[in-house]
C-alpha cells in the first residue's frame, strides 16, 4: 500500500494539527460547539490511555458528584460484606438475620471510613480490629484524594463563554461580511480578549483527495482590551476574503466548510490565562441576516446594560452583492446570489 501523502512543505493551510489524513478523509466536523475534538486515539495500552486525575478534573460537576456518591456507596458496602466475611461475632450486635448484620456492618463501615466513630458498634474480633484499621487508612486517604480533586476542579480557571447558536452573513459597510456573537456569563472580568477564527474547507475543484485547507480569517479587530458586555466579531469579505466567491448556503456546504474559533484573554479572577473554542459548520450560518440589538433601554442613572437571552437573535437584513477579485488586482462588485 502506498504511503500517505504528506501536506507540501509550503502549503502552509494544509495541516492545523489533525494530520494530513484525517483533514482528507474526515466527514464530520472537527470542533465540536462544546469545542471537543471529534478526534480518537488508538493504539495506547489500557493504562497508557487512562488518565483518572484528568478525566475527574474535565467532567460536569453532576457527573462527578454522581461518580463520588457512587464510590462512597459501593466501598462501604464492600466493606460491609468483609465485615461480615469475620464472623458472626465481629461486631457488637451481630447476632441477628442476614439484613440485621449487613446493616449495621453497613453503617460501621460509615462511620469508620468518616471516622466518626459514634461507638454505639465497635468491633469485637481481632480479623474485625484488622479490616477496621485498613478501612480508617483507605478512608484518609480516599478522602485526602477527593478533597484534592475538588480544591483543583475550583482552582482550576475555566472560560464560560457563550456564543450564538448561529453565525451570519450580514451587510457591513457596502460589503458582506461573516459575524457571530459572544458575551461572558460568569460576573468574573475578562481583560484582553483575543479571537482568532479560521475556516476548514475542501479545495475547490479539488480531485485528487488532497482534503482540506485551513485559512486564517482577517477580523475587523481581532482583539479587545475589555469585555464587559457582548463581543460581534466580524470578518469582513473583501477582495482578499477566502469567502468572496461564496454566494450562498450552498457554497457552504458543498465546501465543507467549518469556521474554527479560539478565543483567549485574562481572567481578573484567576489572575491567569483563560481559553474557549468552539465552531460553526455550513448550515449553522445564516446568510442575509444580522444580530438584534442586545441593549436594554439606558437606566435612570446612566448604568449600560446588555439582556444575554437576546444573543441569539437575528432577523432578515438584504445583502449588498458580493465583492469580487478582477485582473489586475482591482474589485468590483458581482452579482449577488442564493
Amino acid at each position: 500500500m502506498a504511503a500517505e501523502p504528506e501536506p507540501r512543505p509550503d502549503d502552509i493551510n494544509a495541516d492545523l494539527g489533525f494530520g494530513a489524513v484525517v483533514s482528507r478523509e474526515s466527514r464530520q466536523r472537527l470542533l465540536n460547539r462544546d469545542g471537543s475534538f471529534n478526534v480518537r486515539r488508538e493504539g495506547l495500552s489500557f493504562w497508557q490511555e487512562l488518565s483518572p486525575y484528568h478525566y475527574f478534573l474535565t467532567i460536569s460537576w453532576p457527573k462527578f458528584l454522581s461518580l463520588v456518591g457512587l464510590a462512597y456507596v459501593l466501598s462501604n458496602t464492600l466493606f460491609a460484606f468483609a465485615y461480615l466475611a469475620c464472623g458472626d461475632h465481629a461486631l457488637t450486635g451481630f447476632q441477628r438475620d442476614f439484613l440485621g448484620r449487613f446493616a449495621i456492618a453497613f453503617f460501621f463501615s460509615v462511620e469508620t471510613i468518616a471516622t466518626i466513630g459514634y461507638g454505639n458498634i465497635v468491633p469485637v474480633t481481632l480479623p474485625a480490629n484488622i479490616l477496621m484499621t485498613a478501612e480508617s487508612l483507605f478512608g484518609i486517604l480516599a478522602f485526602a484524594l477527593i478533597a484534592g480533586i475538588v480544591f483543583a476542579r475550583f482552582a482550576r480557571p475555566t472560560a464560560l463563554i457563550l456564543f450564538s447558536d448561529k453565525a451570519v452573513i450580514a451587510p457591513y459597510q457596502n460589503m458582506r461580511a461573516f459575524m457571530f456573537r459572544i458575551v461572558n456569563q460568569r460576573r468574573s472580568q475578562i481583560v484582553d480578549l483575543q479571537a482568532r477564527v479560521l475556516v476548514a474547507r475542501r479545495k475547490k475543484g479539488d480531485t485528487g483527495g488532497s482534503g482540506r485547507e485551513f485559512i486564517p480569517l482577517n477580523l475587523e479587530r481581532d482583539g479587545v482590551a475589555f469585555f464587559p458586555l457582548s463581543w460581534t466579531i466580524v470578518h469582513p469579505i473583501d477582495e482578499q476574503s477566502p469567502l468572496r466567491d461564496y454566494q450562498g448556503p450552498d457554497d457552504l456546504r458543498v465546501c465543507d466548510s467549518e469556521f474554527l474559533i479560539l478565543l483567549n484573554g485574562f481572567d481578573e479572577t484567576f489572575s491567569q490565562q483563560v481559553h474557549t473554542r468552539s465552531s460553526y459548520k455550513g448550515e449553522e450560518v445564516v446568510w442575509g441576516a444580522r444580530f438584534q440589538n442586545m441593549f436594554n433601554p439606558p437606566e435612570p442613572d446612566g448604568t449600560i446594560s446588555i439582556d444575554i437571552h437576546k444573543i441569539h437573535e437575528i432577523e432578515p437584513a438584504p445583502l449588498p452583492p458580493p465583492t469580487q477579485r478582477v485582473a489586475g488586482g482591482g474589485r468590483r462588485a458581482g452579482v449577488g446570489g442564493g
